[in-house]
């Protein structure tokens, strides 16, 4: 009878590669090991060959950039949104996308079960198993983290390690990095070890050599540079006057943000499990966008509109980072969120200097900015009667002398 198989999400770590080896010798099943390509860069190199030198049946390393690029940053990026008032959401919004081609290779390949190496105490394992049960309720999850046989037989990463070299799995493990980073197209993270400290700074000098897509604001060039980023319905389109793919936007915006030492983030964040972490993010072109989006909207987007998207912003950005992307509610907001960036169309220029994105300029074919009625000088369109507001102010005023009203009558 031929073996069951299943799928893992491998990144080629310690973690995964013992995973790797585990799986195959608990469930006596194929392994296919996949790696989803979005923006790791060098960390991919020698990964099949490690993936199968460890055991993996196949292997898969799919270039998903341009997909994570088109379909998940940029209609995230529409809705404004941003995770307690910091965080641009990069972990958070990747894993949707390699969940659900896990899904599609566990379906090509006719096996049971998908496999991950987040552990039970964070975040990722909700948002791999969340997007599987919207799109695949009938295929398995395995989560050797939350197994009490798995942990029983590495409780540290010192069982770990010695796992790896009784097999003969190449593992990079020091203390040289005594942190956790994760990478892709729009951010890196960085947590555990020394961070757990939320006393402890990152920013430091003697700590500089964590940052890996960004120099230090410090270290950032005394001259600041201006850049352009023209959109058509939301999204960014061109960079400089050159057309561009949104994947192309990604990289050309982190390239300028990196080189301005913009988009660190060092936060204390709430997790969907229930407990306090500290996450340091590198995110320079997404900062970039968002900064430029918004200023985009504040010249196109209709009062009211803003502020219906606006107070649904919290909201959004929680489906994102509790991995409920696929949910039927998550849908429905971007729906709106799109009808909303209908005339997000035109022109932003901006000025970047040591960590700073700072505004200086924006225009737009379909402005809602009309410089005739803003004026402070005679209206030539006669467009607004200022004597018009004392009735407003009357009308609005109205409840608030009678509250207070009712107020002083009580107290007589």
């Amino acid at each position: 009878m031929a073996k069951e198989k299943i799928v893992l999400a491998y990144s080629g770590g310690l973690d995964t590669s013992v995973i790797l080896k585990w799986l195959k010798e608990t469930y006596d099943a194929e392994i296919i090991a996949f790696t989803a390509d979005i923006g790791q860069k060098d960390e991919l190199d020698g990964l099949e060959e490690k993936a199968l030198a460890t055991g993996a049946s196949k292997v898969y390393i799919d270039d998903l950039r341009d997909e994570f690029a088109q379909d998940f940053i940029y209609p995230m990026f529409q809705s404004g949104a941003l995770y307690e008032g910091q965080y641009l959401l990069g972990t958070s919004i990747a894993r949707p996308l390699i969940a659900k081609r896990m899904v599609d290779i566990a379906r090509a390949e006719g096996a049971t079960a998908i496999a991950h190496g987040a552990t039970g105490k964070g975040n990722d394992q909700v948002r791999f198993e969340l997007t599987a049960a919207a799109l695949a309720p009938e295929i398995q999850v395995i989560a050797p983290w939350r197994s009490e046989e798995f942990r029983n037989q590495f409780p540290g990463r010192a069982e770990m390690i010695a796992y790896a070299e009784k097999h003969g799995i190449p593992v990079q493990a020091s203390a040289a990095k005594p942190y956790s980073m994760d990478r892709n197209l729009l951010h890196i993270s960085f947590e555990s070890g020394m961070l757990e400290d939320p006393w402890f700074d990152p920013s430091a000098d003697a700590n500089k050599g964590m940052y890996v897509l960004s120099v230090s604001p410090e270290d950032a060039p005394d001259q600041a540079e201006y850049v352009e980023l023209q959109f058509e319905q939301g999204d960014c389109v061109a960079i400089n006057g050159e057309q561009l793919s949104p994947l192309q936007v990604m990289e050309k915006l982190n390239e300028l943000g990196g080189k301005h030492g913009i988009g660190r983030v060092d936060m204390v964040e709430n997790r969907f499990v229930g407990m306090k972490s500290r996450g340091v993010y590198e995110t320079p072109g997404g900062t970039i966008l968002f900064t430029a989006h918004r200023k985009m909207e504040s010249l196109t987007m209709d009062r009211d509109v803003m502020h219906l998207r606006d107070s649904l912003i919290s909201k959004y950005a929680t489906l994102v980072y509790n991995g409920f992307w696929f949910a039927p509610e998550r849908l429905a907001l971007q729906a709106l969120v799109t009808e909303s960036q209908r005339n997000v169309s035109g022109t932003v220029r901006l000025k970047l200097y040591k960590g700073n994105v700072i505004g200086a300029g924006v225009k737009s074919p379909v402005s809602l900015y009309n410089p005739d009625i803003a004026t402070m000088e005679a209206d030539p369109t006669q467009a607004y009667d200022q004597a018009d507001a004392t009735g407003f102010i009357h009308l609005n005023a109205l409840r608030l002398k009678v509250s207070t009203g009712v107020e002083q009558s009580a107290k007589r």
